[in-house]
């Protein structure tokens, strides 16, 4: 496609069948290996969202267009030569004895000869960092891993695009900063299209290129995360915070009145910010 816009959604809602409005009136774009976050609190309505991209769910009003098409015209087949979605809990996905045979399910029932097969799946593997467990019990493997492996089955399709939920959910800080970089590599490294929903938002400025506020089943704001994170009151009502670093200066900004220039979203920002301050006011 010419403007290299791989899904698109316009006006999108989703009613469930108890009458429960999830979605409502939903347009957003995500271009070709962008890092696009979906920001919200539990029960906002991200989960129903990644399945309607997915076509897990189809009774909805408006439309979600896969490279142009519209996705209920597509067979699940051509949905997920191109995307897969990971759930939040890898358990509810993982199913085979070994890590090579889950990950190698998909792109066998998809007719590929064995050779061809193993070669994804050794290639997927590495691609996570974990082609060293090929061999190992899926019962062995720690959650953050089972995870990668998660996505690892996604990858041996070819998939192009991953949609994650809530990926970063159940580890610890060490294992949330792994899992991030895990996928900036492989958005960066291998154009991979990524769409995230997360409530963690000390990690969105860090890694996005795009996000997006949801707050119930809305899109309330929308941008880069520097346009989206503007002040803690605007977070508050729609239950969320602003970064802990940006909260901090936008606080001493605002109440303390240190003239900083810019609310910066990462430590790095933020040093960057206090040096020149700190310099400011030594020369005056």
């Amino acid at each position: 496609m010419a403007d290299m816009t791989r899904l698109l959604l316009k006006n999108l809602t989703y009613t469930y069948p108890d009458g429960t409005e999830a979605i409502s009136g939903i347009s957003l774009s995500v271009a070709k290996a962008e890092f696009t976050g979906i920001l919200g609190y539990n029960g906002s309505g991200k989960t129903t969202l990644l399945k309607i991209m997915d076509g897990l769910l189809k009774d909805f009003q408006g439309s979600v267009l896969l490279d142009g098409v519209d996705i209920r015209g597509l067979a699940p087949r051509e949905i997920y030569r191109k995307m897969g979605i990971v759930f939040q809990n890898p358990n509810d996905q993982l199913f085979a004895p070994t890590v090579f045979e889950d990950v190698a399910f998909g792109p066998m029932n998809m007719g590929f000869t064995e050779t061809e097969v193993k070669e994804r799946v050794t290639d997927s593997l590495r691609s996570v960092e974990m082609e060293d467990y090929a061999k190992k019990s899926i019962h062995h493997l720690s959650f953050g891993q089972k995870k990668r492996i998660c996505i690892a089955g996604l990858l041996s399709m070819g998939h192009e695009i991953l949609l994650l939920d809530e990926p970063t959910a159940g580890l610890d800080p060490f294992g949330e900063y792994q899992m991030m970089n895990l996928l900036t590599r492989l958005n960066k490294d291998r154009d991979v299209t990524i769409v995230m929903a997360t409530h963690s938002v000390d990690l969105v400025p860090v890694f996005l290129d795009r996000l997006y506020i949801l707050s119930k089943g809305r899109i309330v704001r929308g941008g880069t995360p520097e346009d989206v994170f503007t002040a803690p009151e605007d977070m508050n009502q729609v239950k969320l915070r602003m970064p802990h670093i940006a909260e901090l200066i936008y606080r001493l900004k605002h109440e303390d009145n240190i003239p900083f220039k810019k609310i910066p979203l990462t430590i790095g920002e933020a040093r960057r910010e206090l040096i020149e301050v700190f310099q400011g006011s030594k020369n005056e």
